[in-house]
């Protein structure tokens, strides 16, 4: 994987092949932040990445100069993995190892991107408590979104709060807005 753009442009993240993990594409990322660009000053916003895998998503946050990104993954290879590339990048990201659920029951921080890449097996509940849980518990600040990655074999529509999606390859990006 590579960071699409910002400080770091270029640069190949390698992770290890033990890591339960599917990074999201570059061409799914890189048309992921073209939309994302229009909507927001990336300096200016907090994410919020669960399921984060690798930290692929949030290291192309950093490198466009968002400081405040939190990671939460509940495997340990991962949080171990995304600490030590941030670190020797210099980004400003914060992580939990938790299981991303109970995370989200518990927490009160409020993002104003929060994305989410869970397993694209997940059972059609799964994602839709993912959805529940960030809008019936307030997470997302004024204007916010909450992006659920997901394969091009799971709808997302009829979910509350879903405004619109957008499909590059096998990776569909689910997008939920407050009403």
């Amino acid at each position: 994987m590579r960071i699409i753009s910002g400080l770091y442009k270029s640069r190949k993240i390698i992770a290890p092949k033990n890591l339960p993990v599917r990074p999201t594409t570059d061409m799914a990322k890189e048309s992921l932040f073209n939309i994302l660009n229009n909507l927001y000053y990336f300096d200016d916003i907090t994410v919020l990445d669960l399921f984060a895998g690798t930290g692929n998503i949030s290291y192309e946050f950093a490198s466009r100069g968002t400081e405040q990104i939190t990671c939460v993954d509940q495997d340990h290879g991962c949080i171990k993995f995304i600490n030590k590339t941030s670190e020797a990048f210099g980004m400003p990201i914060q992580t939990i190892k938790s299981d991303v659920f109970k995370f989200l029951e518990k927490t009160n921080v409020k993002s104003d991107i929060i994305f989410a890449d869970p397993p694209y097996n997940f059972d059609q509940g799964l994602f839709e408590n993912i959805a529940n849980l960030v809008f019936n518990n307030n997470l997302l600040l004024e204007n916010g979104i909450l992006i659920i990655e997901h394969s091009k074999h799971t709808d997302l529509s009829a979910i509350p709060n879903f405004s619109y999606l957008k499909s590059y390859g096998g990776n569909v990006f689910s997008f939920f807005e407050s009403v």
